[in-house]
């Protein structure tokens, strides 16, 4: 098994179609393996070996995919890193993993460059580097076919966003991820003729597994944007280059500000949404304005998909129902199986879950009950008909004078206030209350917020004690670069009087 045969049995059956699309620029299935093939042969040239990290930094592009199948194709393992990370983030993660040979954007040249001893770096691939793209390409052979490697050998490492603490090296296998790619396909009923809009970073989960593997395996195109630019995502729907939307809950938010909404999507046929959780406000309003339902399914980086709503009996707040092969169960603290409608710590088996943390067995050990059961962090309840709900984040969840209060209940009922266009709920630490329910909340354009309105509204539709004590207007709310609410920002804005 290797997770390149997807590449080389969608160039087998549609050779001609287009894989990447960039600024008009169409890259077929056999270019785009032919490059693969020469990446990989390289690399072998250059001393890559099975198992080997190679590193990815750089945006999302043609070369990168090629690149990244090529270090598959060799057998080596592709650690993809953001390359948008500050110097010292970078230089945690690269001296962690240490790669052999990593693939670069030139503007991070420099402080690659500085880590090369530390981390044991080969070779720098980017221009002005050791060598660029190009000379890679002319000196390998598209021929190669993927060297065969077992399930359960690592395919990739991708770290985690980091948003409560700092990243993991999460290890994915070739048959984790193989296993992801086809039942998100099948879950969308994907085909060649799909193509697929990635504004989204190729290092992250998202991007890498749910838009850019899955549409590689099912011989779709993946039409790209090195990021969400407005007036681009709408031209290229527009002009019927979009039939796939994926997009973070923001994204959906500023879409809905747009006018003729429902002409200006062309031939988008499937929209999806993750990364966090969206308002069920907003889903409803997209239905509503474009005739299309926001599909939601549950995963995170160690495991995913975990669930998928469907085309059929699409639950709106739900995450859907568990997919082929997962099992799934909801566990209290001590680790007891609770029955439905029992809220608690969703844990996950199956051929999805991830071998482990890189370098890291203290934090792989925690991660898992005994049986091999991931322990996800968040909390959810199933209903009688098995569909997943997701409450809250455990990290996230907020004590105040001795009651639960989970900051996505709040949010949603904020989200149905027309004079809001984001929020976040997060809890401040008080001395009388233990921690004080705070709401931050960044008003639509032309609205203001009036925080007496907007409580008092909240005590006709919540218990006293969810109600926000207090009301912090923002131009902004911090977010990943996946578009992640980073409420660990918003919680370093404690007042003095705390």
């Amino acid at each position: 098994m290797n997770l390149a045969n997807n590449l080389e049995r969608s160039a087998f059956f549609f050779p001609e179609r287009p894989a990447v699309s960039v600024k008009g620029v169409e890259i077929t299935y056999a270019e785009l393996n032919d490059r693969a093939g020469r990446v990989a042969t390289s690399l072998i040239k250059m001393g890559v070996k099975p198992g080997d990290y190679v590193g990815l930094c750089a945006p999302n592009s043609a070369d990168w995919i090629a690149f990244y199948f090529g270090v598959l194709k060799a057998g080596a393992v592709a650690v993809t890193i953001s390359p948008l990370l500050t110097r010292d983030e970078l230089a945690n993660l690269i001296n962690h993993v240490k790669p052999k040979i990593i693939f670069a954007d030139p503007v991070r040249l420099g402080d690659i460059e500085r880590l090369r001893d530390s981390a044991g770096l080969e070779k720098i691939i980017c221009p002005d580097g050791d060598l660029d793209m190009q000379t890679l390409l002319k000196s390998g052979s598209g021929s190669l076919k993927a060297l065969n490697r077992n399930r359960t050998d690592t395919a990739a490492v991708l770290y985690t966003g980091g948003t409560t603490g700092v990243p993991k090296g999460v290890m994915l296998t070739h048959e984790n991820i193989t296993f992801s790619s086809w039942s998100i396909a099948y879950h969308e009923r994907s085909t060649e003729i799909d193509r697929a809009l990635c504004f989204l970073p190729f290092n992250h989960v998202f991007g890498q597994i749910h838009i850019m593997n899955a549409t590689i395996m099912s011989g779709g195109c993946l039409e790209l944007l090195p990021s969400f630019d407005m007036e681009r995502v709408l031209e290229a729907m527009e002009a019927g280059r979009v039939t796939k939307f994926f997009a973070v809950p923001t994204i959906y938010v500023r879409l809905l500000t747009v006018g003729d909404l429902e002409k200006k999507l062309g031939k988008v046929r499937y929209c999806f949404s993750a990364a966090a959780s969206i308002s069920m406000e907003i889903v409803k309003q997209w239905k509503e304005r474009t005739g299309i339902t926001i599909s939601e399914s549950y995963g995170m980086t160690e495991a995913m998909p975990v669930t998928y709503n469907h085309y059929y009996r699409h639950v709106v707040g739900s995450v859907g129902q568990v997919v082929h092969g997962v099992e799934v169960q909801i566990r209290d603290t001590s680790g007891n199986i609770l029955g439905e409608e029992k809220e608690g710590e969703i844990c996950i088996r199956g051929p999805n879950v991830m071998k482990a943390y890189l370098n890291n067995q203290e934090e792989t050990r925690s991660a898992f009950w005994a049986g091999g059961w991931l322990r996800s962090g968040d909390i959810g309840f199933f209903d009688r008909n098995g569909y997943l709900y997701v409450v809250d984040r455990i990290k996230d969840l907020i004590i105040t004078g001795g009651e639960n209060v989970y900051p996505r209940e709040v949010e949603e009922v904020i989200y149905t206030r027309p004079e809001v266009e984001e929020c976040a709920v997060v809890g401040f630490p008080d001395r009388e209350w233990g921690e004080r329910v705070t709401a931050f909340i960044k008003p639509r354009k032309d609205c203001s917020i009036s925080p007496e309105e907007l409580k008092s509204f909240l005590k006709s539709c919540l218990a006293p004690f969810k109600v926000p004590k207090e009301y912090i207007v923002v131009s902004d709310i911090p977010k990943s670069s996946t578009g992640k609410v980073l409420k660990r920002e918003l919680k370093k804005q404690i007042p003095e009087t705390c």
